[in-house]
């Protein structure tokens, strides 16, 4: 049990080394979108949770699950995104 607690540590270090990467996307965003409407992109969040569902269940784990997850990612990324736009325009 220690090592699978181990491997589970190891990659929610590199999950968040993703998420940090992730971000910095939304940083770049956040400096070049030119309007503050155009952070939230609706077509584009289904898009990416429909990538995320089929990658998942490509991988065989559950679809919803990771649906789920992303939802949450994504509004948290949009959320972000808004204060750094308004930051870099302040």
């Amino acid at each position: 049990m220690v090592d699978v607690r181990a491997g589970v540590d190891a990659v929610d270090a590199q999950i968040v080394n993703l998420l940090a990467q992730r971000f910095g996307y939304m940083d770049a965003a956040a400096r070049i979108k030119s309007e503050r409407s155009a952070v939230r992109d609706e077509g584009r969040k289904q898009q990416v949770l429909a990538n995320v569902k089929d990658a998942a269940r490509n991988a065989g784990i559950p679809a919803e699950v990771v649906g789920d997850l992303w939802e949450l990612l994504v509004e948290a990324s949009i959320t972000y995104e808004l204060e750094k736009w308004d930051a870099n325009r302040a």
